[in-house]
């Protein structure tokens, strides 16, 4: 029988221990091979035909002894099939074995016949049991799953054993990269793979990691963008390119970061930053469709109380960065001294404020704290300082500001857009004048590739771990990866 709940988790290591012994004595294979199979558990039982012979394997994930009769449910990530082992339709042995040497959490593979019980719960009717792999240790609690969430996301194998939510979050995770790369082929984007590791940082203000390469004696960044290689790509004539792939940032961690994350790129010649949002919202909106049901994205705890309610519905609003800081911050906000605007800022609970920010710094901490946490519905923020954004087009009509959109969706940045600087000269000066800031370095040999002549185009970024916490509902990025990065765990 199963072990007692009360028993400490070195006693349950211990009686799982002796079962493997006993199993390994009577020559059987405790961590087996080779199992045909004919139907996963949750595609047999999505699609379930009575009556047909059945070779399923998966891991035990419940079981009920009934008399002379077993049930036990199987399943993986795609769901679960109920078994049923009758002592009549096997050996006296072999019913004993599984009675007592099999344990929840153990794999097994199953063949027999499918049926539906009175109760009307399609089934297996086993007629042959075979262990694939012994579980030395027990499954987490099964109306509770993983709450811990430290294990949550060390032993993240668990929780996806146990919580059908985070199993969800993650088929819908790949799900939806699929359908990005299918839309983006489908007009015509070609995809492409540039350097993980780059000797000049570049294509945003972000602290690299640092690495060696030992082979050249040099070191080497982990990238932090792949903006500067796909529009050399430009100049080689690639009109439409994307990249979907990780990106590197040497910075902190928190709900919405992880040093670790996946971006979207993608440049489209003779283009500009509106066709670019154009392209976004029509692929945001795509996806929601898809895979979520419609426009209207609900977002709720653990307890599945509502918390908010995210309308993706169409035309997605679009207005100035000036005019949104002015409505939050005051109408005479560009017209204070750095003085007044300080001021403004912490009676207004600005408070990241410090002594030789500029006024395009000031100007960006009162729209991230009173914009940007604030709006949950899709805004294309657009024409922002040039000040922030360096690679991108100067406006005609207002060359204080350059044709970008930031999307602001669920209180963060989903994606910034462009239209892309091409001007070799305006773009070595926008690097010189950052560069002491220590944010964009100066890339000698992307400034080489502009003067032979980029085409104009536009470009996007869209951040896939922030648009899947949007869409799916989670509330922390380490929701939506697999394998957050966490501090090495310290022995006790």
């Amino acid at each position: 029988m199963q072990p007692a709940p009360e028993h400490s988790e070195s006693e349950l290591l211990q009686f799982r221990r002796a079962k493997l012994d006993e199993l390994q004595k009577r020559g059987i294979a405790a961590f087996g091979g080779k199992f045909e199979v004919s139907h996963d558990p949750g595609t047999l039982r999505k699609n379930f035909v009575e009556g047909i012979d059945v070779k399923v394997a998966g891991r035990i994930l419940s079981r009920r002894e009934m008399g002379k009769a077993t049930f036990f449910d199987i399943g993986d990530i795609t769901g679960r099939i109920q078994c049923y082992l009758s002592k009549s339709d096997v050996s006296e042995e072999d019913y004993a074995l599984f009675i007592h040497q099999i344990d929840i959490g153990d794999f097994v593979g199953v063949t027999g016949q499918s049926f539906v019980t009175k109760k009307g719960e399609p089934s297996i009717h086993v007629k042959v049991l075979i262990p694939l792999s012994k579980a030395l240790r027990p499954l987490p609690d099964k109306w509770h799953g993983v709450t811990d969430r430290e294990i949550k996301y060390r032993q993240r194998y668990l929780d996806l054993i146990s919580n059908d939510r985070s199993r969800e979050i993650f088929v819908t995770r790949s799900k939806m990269v699929a359908e990005i790369r299918n839309y983006l082929h489908g007009r015509d984007f070609l995809e492409v793979e540039t350097p993980m590791m780059q000797d000049v940082p570049g294509g945003a203000a972000a602290r690299p990691f640092e690495t060696h390469f030992n082979a050249l004696d040099q070191k080497m960044y982990l990238r932090i963008a792949p903006e500067l290689y796909l529009k050399r790509l430009l100049v080689g004539g690639f009109n439409r390119v994307f990249e979907l792939n990780r990106n590197f940032r040497n910075e902190g961690v928190s709900r919405r970061h992880n040093p670790e994350f996946t971006m979207l790129e993608a440049y489209w010649a003779y283009a500009d930053f509106e066709q670019m949002a154009d392209l976004v919202e029509d692929m945001i909106c795509h996806l929601a469709e898809k895979f979520c049901g419609g426009l209207i994205i609900e977002h709720k705890d653990e307890e599945g109380a509502l918390t908010k309610t995210i309308d993706l519905s169409r035309p997605w609003k679009r207005v100035s960065y000036r005019e949104l800081v002015k409505g939050a911050a005051g109408e005479d906000w560009f017209t204070l001294s750095k003085e007044a605007k300080v001021e403004r800022a912490h009676s207004l609970g600005v408070n990241e404020i410090h002594a030789g920010d500029e006024h395009h710094e000031l100007d960006q901490k009162a729209f991230e704290k009173l914009v940007e946490e604030k709006s949950f519905n899709p805004t294309f923020v657009t024409h922002v300082p040039k000040e922030l954004v360096p690679l991108a087009k100067q406006n005609v009509a207002d060359d204080s500001v350059v044709d970008v959109y930031e999307l602001i969706i669920n209180g963060q940045e989903i994606s910034p857009g462009y239209s892309e600087l091409n001007d070799p000269i305006v773009q070595r000066q926008r690097l010189l004048d950052q560069a002491g800031e220590e944010t964009q370095k100066i890339d000698e040999e992307f400034l080489l590739a502009l003067e032979h002549g980029m085409p104009p185009a536009g470009g996007i970024g869209i951040g896939i771990d922030r648009l899947i916490m949007m869409l799916t509902g989670a509330e922390s990025i380490r929701d939506v990866v697999l394998f957050p990065q966490l501090k090495r765990k310290t022995e006790s």
